[in-house]
């Protein structure tokens, strides 16, 4: 009887954060305000201006985005409620376990919304650009950038982001020697932010036959994607564009044609590179989408008159300037640096789960 009143009182204390969750959302006020939008985009006047539907058709999207895990969560709370019953009936408690397993399931999930709120950037809410650039060190460091690649692939694929990897350089002999890809979804800017920095592996390198320990090095930069309801002015005549084969490992990703794009921002002197479409055309749009994005990036860095900007602090790619650094020998460990947090299963970590970092993070970002 002891275990199902602690259970009880878990579900009441959840059932006290879903409530607090629900007011600090004002989420009744986001229903007047979601109904009032239905009832514009309805009106004719409406679906005769692009624009204005596209405005209209956003904000609904974002108010049910908001509303919706919270409402999920309080549904969740009432059918636990009910099913607390069942544990006084002949052999209920052979539910307990499952009522408790749904039970730490809400709380998670109460805690994602709790995270969320922590995002209020501009945005925040945007899909995110990754650039991955290893450091010196030839071959291992080329490796351990295709791991970070690895990595963020797979944690998009968990949260079920769409990834597109729009340039990809292969290394002579192994790994990568650079790469840019999209992660497509709300919010993916505003949780990848955090990974933005130097990273660090020190492991026994397969590529060295003494089997001696290395020490690589890879810097992730993370852009937000920019709509088109924030203005960049880009002139054509401050733009170099060059097109060129796609290159690869063969096959799909090695074209006959000249369809590759590279566009060269000469005020600037960003070089931003796409060659994951076969159409020259897609290529040049989503060069242009990247530009853009590091564009805003400087434009948001004056404004700010900050030295560290929305896509991480450009340091030189080495020792002391790590923000995390991940030991394979002579121990196993992930250390991130700046919020100390520490993790033992590595292989986890490099297999995309990185939440507790970005966690970590996101709850003081304003330390680092």
């Amino acid at each position: 009887m002891l275990l199902q009143n602690e259970l009880k009182d878990y579900i009441s204390e959840l059932k006290e954060k879903a409530a607090s969750l629900r007011g600090y959302l004002d989420v009744d006020r986001l229903k007047t305000e979601l109904s009032n939008i239905e009832k514009e985009l309805s009106s004719e006047d409406v679906w005769s201006s692009p624009e204005k539907l596209k405005g209209l058709q956003k904000a609904k999207a974002n108010i049910e985005e908001t509303i919706r895990p919270i409402e999920n969560a309080i549904n969740k709370i009432l059918y636990l409620e009910e099913s607390l019953a069942i544990l006084s009936e002949d052999e209920g408690e052979i539910f307990f376990e499952d009522i408790k397993r749904e039970a730490d399931e809400l709380r998670k999930n109460l805690e994602a919304i709790e995270l969320k709120l922590l995002l209020s950037g501009d945005v925040d809410k945007n899909s995110a650009i990754v650039t991955i650039h290893p450091g010196a060190g030839g071959t291992e460091s080329q490796d351990w950038a295709q791991m970070l690649m690895r990595m963020y692939l797979r944690w998009a694929e968990m949260h079920r982001y769409r990834t597109e990897i729009v340039d990809l350089q292969i290394g002579d002999e192994a790994g990568i020697k650079g790469v840019t890809f999209t992660v497509e979804g709300p919010y993916a800017y505003g949780y990848l932010k955090a990974e933005a920095g130097i990273h660090r592996l020190v492991r026994i390198s397969p590529f060295d036959a003494n089997k001696r320990r290395h020490t690589s090095f890879s810097a992730v930069l993370v852009y937000p994607e920019i709509e088109d309801d924030i203005k960049i002015e880009i002139r054509d005549e401050d733009l170099k564009i060059d097109t060129f084969r796609a290159s690869g490992a063969g096959g799909q990703h090695v074209n006959k044609v000249s369809s590759a794009v590279r566009i060269t921002h000469i005020p600037t002197g960003i070089i931003v590179s796409c060659q994951s479409e076969r159409s020259q055309h897609r290529n040049r749009e989503f060069a242009m989408k990247i530009l853009k994005s590091r564009l805003y990036d400087i434009s948001l860095k004056e404004r700010e008159q900050k030295l560290e900007g929305i896509a991480g602090d450009k340091k030189e790619i080495s020792w002391g300037n790590q923000i995390r650094s991940y030991v394979l020998q002579p121990y196993r460990l992930v250390k991130d640096h700046r919020t100390n947090i520490e993790v033992g299963n590595v292989d986890t970590v490099l297999d995309g789960d990185i939440d507790a970092f970005i966690e970590g993070y996101l709850k003081n970002p304003n330390k680092y």
